[in-house]
C-alpha cells in the first residue's frame, strides 16, 4: 500500500505558531464528545467537546469553560448520547442522536456532501467522527489509491484530524479503532504525527488489556493494512485472543483473527492449539459464511498448512459450491488455489463453474481465468462449456493478455487433448500474437506453449528454428529449471513431431546432445492392477509368457507397455527374437534413415509389431473417454513409426470378471481376423 508522504500531509506540524492556532480554532467548531453525557441546558450551553478525565468529564463550550461533575466513564464503554436529543437538535441544531446521524451520512454519495454535512453540525461523538471517516475512504479509495488527493486539505477534514490527534487519550475504542482504520485506507503517513498518536494509544489499551475480541479484530486488522506492521504488537493481540473464549465469536472476528495468524505463524506450529480452536469454531459456523469469508479463511488454512483439518476444509469447499457466482475475482483465485492445494475436487463445484465461467468470461480478469484453466489442467477436468468460453474469450483478448496469461489459457487445450468448435480461430490468433510478441516470452514458457500445440496436431512450424537455435537452447539452459529430463523431452517431442508428422518442414533439426534416450513415463501413468490382468490374459491367450514382451524401450525414445513381434504370416514370435525380424523388416535401419530426414517414404509398412496401449484412468481425463494429449501423440507417434497400436482402455476390461474373458476380448481386439 502506498501512503501519502508527511511532506504533502502537513496537518498537525505546521512551524508557524499562527498556522496551528488557526487549525484550532476550527477544530472547535468541529468538536466531538468522547464520552456519556446527558446535555443539561441545552438551550444556553453550546457544547463542544466531553474528556474524560480522572472522576469528571469537562464540557468545552464557546464562550466559556463550563465544568460539569458527572460520573467517569472508562474508555472502554461505547458513546451513548442520553437525555433529550430531539429536542436539543430541534431548538438549537447543537446535538443529533447517533441513530439519525448515521441515517443521514449512509445516504451521502460523495465526501464533499459528508464535509458539508459535518460542517453544519457543532457537537458529534468520537464514533460520529470516526464513522465520517470510514464513509469517506470508502468513497474516495480504489484499488488505484485515494481519487482526489485535495481531499486532505479540506479545512473539515483538518480540523477532524487535528481532534484526533490531540485528544486520543479521551477516544472511546470504537471512536479510535475506527478512525485509524479509515485513516490507514486513506494512505496516510504511518510516521505522521496523527497516525503516530492513534497508533501509540492503541497499543497502550492493548497492552493494559482494555480491548474487547471486536477491537482486537480491528486494530489486527488495521494493522495488517500497514506496509510493515509491527509483528510484535500482532503477536501481543494473539496472545489475548489464545486467553479469550472463542467459541462465541462472530465470523468477522474468527476471519481476522485467521489473517494476522497468517503474518505471524511460519509453520503454524507454536500457534496450532489456537488454530485447532478457530478451526473448531469455524467448521461449526461454516454454513453463516459470506462468499468473502468463505475464501479468506481458505487462503488462510493454505498458507498455515492445514492439511489435517480435513473435515473444515471439506465443509468450507462444499459451501463454496453455492458461492460461486458471487465471488469476486480474487476470492475466486483463492477457492481454487485451496481446491488445489488441498486435493479438493468436486463435480458440482465444477458444474458452478462451468455455469459462472460461460456466463462471466469476458468480464472475468484474465488472471482468475488462467486459475480456472490451471484448476482444470491440474485436476484433468476436460469441461468443454469453459474450454470453448475460454477459447472464444481468447480471440477477441489475446492481444491484452500477458505472455504467462497466454500461455495459460492455451496449455491446457493440449494436456487435456481437446479442439474447441473455434479451433481455427483460436489458432489463427495464437500464431498472430505469437508473431508479434515472440521475443517477450520466456524461454520456458514458450516452449511449453509450442510443445501443447503439437500434442493436439497443430504444428507451429514457423517458429521451431527459433526452438532449435543453440541460442534459444542456451537461454533454456541459463534459466531454471535448465534442461532437465522434462525440458529435453519436450524438445526431443517436438523434433519427432516435425519429422513423422510435417515432412514439409526443411529448417534446423534439434541436436543429438539435446535429445532425450527415452521420454520419461511417470510410474503414475501405469495402471498397475488394470496392466496385470491383460499380462493374465495374454498368458492364457499366448500359453506361454516369452511370446510378449511388457515395458519395452524402443529406438523411438517412446515406452511400449507391452509388445508383441510378429513373422512375414502374421504368426506371434518369441519376445526376445531379433534376427527374424530384423532381417525381414529392418524397422530399426527405416526409423534411423528416417529421423535424419534421409528417408520419407510413409509407403513401407510392415505389420510386425504390435504395441499393446494398455491405458488406465490415470491416461484419461477425468470422469471421461478422452485421453490426455501425450498419451494421445505417443499412439499417434508409434503408429506412424510402424507399430500396430492396439488400445486397450481401462473401461472396455474393468466389467470382464473372469481370465477366459478377458482373453477372448484381447484375441478380438488383437487378432480381429484369426
Amino acid at each position: 500500500m502506498a501512503f501519502i508522504s508527511r511532506k504533502s500531509f502537513q496537518l498537525y506540524s505546521s512551524s508557524t505558531p499562527a498556522s496551528r492556532s488557526a487549525l484550532m480554532t476550527l477544530s472547535r467548531r468541529l468538536n466531538f464528545i468522547s464520552g456519556q453525557h446527558k446535555p443539561q441546558n441545552c438551550s444556553s450551553v453550546a457544547m463542544r467537546m466531553m474528556c474524560v478525565k480522572d472522576k469528571s468529564q469537562y464540557t468545552f463550550c464557546r464562550k466559556k469553560h463550563v465544568q460539569l461533575q458527572m460520573q467517569s466513564l472508562s474508555v472502554n464503554e461505547a458513546v451513548h448520547l442520553c437525555g433529550d436529543a430531539r429536542n436539543c437538535t430541534k431548538s438549537n441544531n447543537l446535538w443529533m442522536d447517533e441513530q439519525l446521524f448515521f441515517k443521514r451520512l449512509n445516504g451521502l454519495c460523495t465526501s464533499k456532501e459528508i464535509l458539508y454535512f459535518l460542517s453544519s453540525l457543532e457537537v458529534m461523538s468520537d464514533t460520529m467522527a470516526s464513522g465520517a471517516l470510514q464513509k469517506i475512504s470508502e468513497l474516495e479509495v480504489d484499488d488505484n489509491g485515494l481519487k482526489n488527493p485535495a481531499l486532505l486539505e479540506n479545512e473539515v477534514f483538518r480540523a477532524l484530524c487535528f481532534q484526533f490527534e490531540f485528544e486520543s487519550s479521551n477516544l472511546s475504542n470504537t471512536g479510535l479503532l475506527n478512525a485509524l482504520q479509515a485513516l490507514i485506507k486513506l494512505r496516510i503517513d504511518p510516521q505522521s504525527t496523527l497516525m503516530t498518536s492513534l497508533l501509540s494509544e492503541s497499543e497502550e489499551r492493548l497492552g493494559r488489556g482494555q480491548l474487547t475480541a471486536e477491537h482486537l479484530c480491528a486494530l489486527g486488522e488495521s494493522l495488517l493494512e500497514l506496509e510493515s506492521p509491527s509483528c510484535a504488537t500482532l503477536e501481543q493481540i494473539v496472545n489475548h485472543v489464545q486467553e479469550r473464549d472463542i467459541k462465541s465469536w462472530s465470523p468477522r472476528e474468527v476471519v481476522m483473527a485467521y489473517k494476522i495468524l497468517e503474518v505471524i505463524v511460519r509453520e503454524g506450529k507454536q500457534w496450532q492449539s489456537l488454530l485447532n480452536r478457530l478451526n473448531s469454531v469455524t467448521l461449526r459456523a461454516v454454513s453463516q459464511l459470506s462468499p468473502n469469508f468463505v475464501s479468506v479463511i481458505l487462503n488462510s488454512l493454505v498458507v498455515l498448512r492445514q492439511t489435517r483439518a480435513v473435515l473444515l476444509v471439506t465443509a468450507l469447499c462444499k459451501h463454496s459450491v453455492q458461492h460461486v457466482p458471487y465471488f469476486t475475482d480474487h476470492e475466486l483465485v483463492n477457492v481454487l488455489e485451496a481446491f488445489l492445494y488441498f486435493g479438493q475436487k468436486m463435480q458440482n463445484f465444477t458444474e458452478a463453474l462451468e455455469r459462472h465461467v460461460s456466463k462471466s468470461i469476458h468480464i472475468m480478469h484474465p488472471q482468475t481465468v488462467s486459475k480456472v484453466m490451471q484448476y482444470c489442467c491440474e485436476k484433468m477436468i476436460l469441461s468443454k462449456p469453459i474450454f470453448d468460453a475460454v477459447a472464444e474469450g481468447f480471440i477477441s483478448s489475446a492481444d491484452r493478455l500477458t505472455t504467462d496469461q497466454i500461455a495459460a489459457y492455451i496449455i491446457p487445450f493440449g494436456t487435456l487433448n481437446y479442439l474447441p468448435p473455434s479451433a481455427s480461430s483460436l489458432f489463427g490468433k495464437l500464431e498472430t500474437v505469437l508473431h508479434t510478441r515472440l521475443r517477450h516470452f520466456q524461454p520456458h514458457t514458450l516452449l511449453n506453449l509450442l510443445h501443447s500445440c503439437v500434442l493436439i496436431q497443430r504444428y507451429p512450424t514457423n517458429f521451431l528454428p527459433k526452438i532449435f537455435s543453440p541460442y534459444f537452447l542456451q537461454k533454456l539452459q541459463a534459466q531454471p529449471p535448465g534442461l532437465n529430463r522434462v525440458v529435453m523431452s519436450q524438445l526431443t517431442q517436438l523434433f519427432l513431431t516435425v519429422t513423422l508428422e510435417c515432412p514439409f518442414y526443411e529448417g534446423p533439426k534439434l541436436l543429438s546432445k539435446y535429445q532425450i534416450k527415452a521420454f520419461p513415463t511417470p510410474q503414475s501413468s501405469l495402471d498397475v492392477h488394470l496392466f496385470k490382468r491383460v499380462k493374465t490374459g495374454l498368458l492364457d491367450l499366448l500359453k506361454k509368457r516369452i511370446y510378449f514382451a511388457s515395458e519395452v524401450s524402443t529406438p523411438y525414445f517412446y515406452v511400449v507397455d507391452i509388445e508383441i513381434k510378429l513373422d512375414e504370416e502374421g504368426f506371434v514370435l518369441p519376445a526376445a527374437q531379433l534376427e527374424e525380424v530384423h532381417k525381414r523388416f529392418n524397422r530399426f535401419e527405416f526409423t534411423n534413415l528416417l529421423l535424419q530426414g534421409i528417408l520419407n517414404n510413409k509407403d513401407i509398412y510392415y505389420r510386425c509389431r504390435i504395441a499393446l496401449c494398455v491405458d488406465g484412468q490415470n491416461r484419461f481425463c477425468a470422469h471421461s473417454h478422452n485421453l490426455l494429449g501425450e498419451e494421445a501423440i505417443k499412439q499417434r507417434h508409434l503408429q506412424l513409426l510402424g507399430y500396430e497400436v492396439v488400445q486397450i482402455p481401462f473401461f472396455e476390461i474393468e466389467s470382464l470378471q473372469s481370465t477366459r474373458k478377458i482373453a477372448d476380448y484381447l484375441h478380438k481386439k488383437i487378432f480381429p481376423c484369426t
